[in-house]
């Protein structure tokens, strides 16, 4: 089967490290070769929200591919049933007319096109990543071996074009890394392909909710500590922004066994965590229940230990260094949720 040349070229891309707009480009020149069409575009989804994002074409013209963006696209797929795990379909096998679709009515067919075919693309695990389609000039339907050629590369071509294939390359950027999530527009999360899942990394965890609002405030990157109670330590977060992928990607949060906090006691990264918010001595006295005057003592120790002059440079340092622990989100924190109430040191999670 790898002696195939569509299958050793749809593997090839796969395991390319290119941004997903090249590999998508690459994919329908290679796709070319084997399954001739006039045009093609190609389409990832958020499944849960039901939106397909365009990230490549071939032989169309903008007014098309804009056309191609609309929502409303994203409904006719769901009525034609090519959101489901099937072969190949021409406009024939379609459950509705062409004619009932406004795509075909006011795009494709007055764009030239008499045939199509559709692709849903599912990788092998089961995973719907998006759609392909094929155009064609010609009212002859396509034949039944490029149908079966199709059928066979399509996971490989889901493969190819995951969203969660880009952003592992991206995770491999951290060192060390156990676990992963990837983090999604909608406020969902979902795993990360070939790293492990992390007690961590849940839905309502504190830091999952800190990671969302750095990449929802535009940060590409953020790292920082958390403690880890029961295993008496801290470990890694790092907070990356997805790149050249589709808006409902926000972006990953990987966890990494890192304990180097610079000789600074739990309650002192605490301390410096609200230091990199800005909070003055009297909200660090107020956040943490505790006297003022035990905050400017915390302060005056971290500042030794960080060989930093003034409270602004330890903060700069700190968030250059990832050496501090966050405030958990408060419920009125525009990244924090009812469920993100817990401050870090109540937490007791354990590392897997």
């Amino acid at each position: 089967m790898r002696d195939d040349p569509p299958v050793a070229a749809m593997t090839e891309i796969a395991a390319s490290t290119s941004p997903l707009p090249d590999r998508a480009r690459t994919l329908l020149e290679r796709l070319d070769r084997w399954v001739p069409f006039d045009a093609a575009w190609v389409a990832l989804t958020d499944p849960r929200a039901k939106v397909y994002a365009p990230i490549g074409s071939s032989g169309l013209d903008r007014s098309v591919t804009a056309y191609l963006d609309r929502p409303a696209v994203a409904e006719e797929i769901e009525l034609t049933g090519l959101n489901r795990d099937r072969p190949p379909v021409s406009t024939a096998d379609l459950p509705v007319g062409v004619d009932e679709l406004a795509t075909w009515t006011e795009c494709l067919a007055p764009a030239g096109f008499r045939e199509a075919l559709g692709v849903p693309l599912f990788e092998p695990c089961g995973r719907h990543v998006g759609i392909l389609g094929l155009l064609y000039s010609s009212r002859e339907p396509p034949a039944p071996a490029t149908r079966d050629r199709l059928g066979q590369l399509s996971p490989l071509i889901a493969r190819a074009l995951s969203p969660m294939r880009s952003l592992l390359f991206t995770a491999r950027i951290v060192q060390g890394a156990v676990a992963g999530v990837v983090l999604l527009q909608d406020g969902t999360t979902s795993p990360l392909s070939g790293l492990d899942d992390h007690a961590l990394l849940i839905a309502e965890s504190p830091v999952v909710e800190i990671a969302r609002g750095t990449l929802l405030a535009g940060q590409v990157y953020r790292s920082f500590l958390w403690p880890v109670e029961d295993a008496g330590d801290h470990v890694r977060m790092t907070v990356l922004a997805a790149s050249e992928l589709p808006d409902f990607v926000l972006g990953v949060l990987l966890v990494t066994p890192d304990s180097d906090s610079r000789g600074l006691t739990p309650r002192e990264l605490q301390v410096l965590g609200l230091l990199v918010e800005g909070s003055s001595n009297q909200q660090i006295s107020t956040r943490l229940a505790v006297a003022p005057r035990t905050v400017a003592t915390h302060v005056e120790h971290l500042l030794n230990k960080l060989q930093a002059a003034t409270r602004t440079v330890a903060a700069v340092r700190a968030e250059r260094e990832g050496c501090y622990v966050p405030p958990a989100p408060s419920p009125t924190h525009p990244a924090g949720r009812k469920t993100a109430r817990t401050h870090p040191s109540s937490l007791s999670l354990n590392i897997r």
